[in-house]
């Protein structure tokens, strides 16, 4: 499992924008599919986006598509969320996760994950 931590987190108002990072201090991450999830409070956590192995390859969440984009950098060391227009419903803890290959069955959700980060607090106030 890769040690996965979460940056970026805050509050901000509906319509701004925020972009979430991650990284495994140590690890590179070119062998895995990356991804984040959402939790809202008193909701099941639901996938948010994946991409994978070499970036070539993204999938969104409906709700989310067209507002959220997920990126990783050319060293393979970190994975970004940016988010527009962010709406109060958007607000949640966003975990980074890792997974061995790149699986996709529900739109946004990142199959087969088998590393975690602690999550990141987003609040969006309206």
């Amino acid at each position: 499992q890769l040690p996965l931590v979460e940056s970026g987190g805050g509050l901000v108002k509906s319509g701004e924008s925020l972009t979430l990072s991650c990284a495994a201090p140590g690890f590179a991450l070119d062998d895995y599919a990356l991804g984040w999830f959402r939790q809202a409070p008193g909701k099941e956590r639901v996938g948010v986006a994946c991409i994978s192995k070499r970036g070539a390859i993204t999938n969104y969440a409906d709700d989310v598509k067209g507002r959220f984009t997920i990126s990783r950098d050319k060293p393979n060391r970190m994975l970004f969320l940016q988010m527009n227009n962010l709406q109060s419903e958007d607000t949640a803890v966003y975990y980074c996760v890792a997974a061995q290959r790149y699986s996709v069955y529900t739109p946004g959700t990142c199959g087969g994950v088998d590393s975690w980060g602690k999550g990141v607090q987003v609040t969006v106030s309206s």
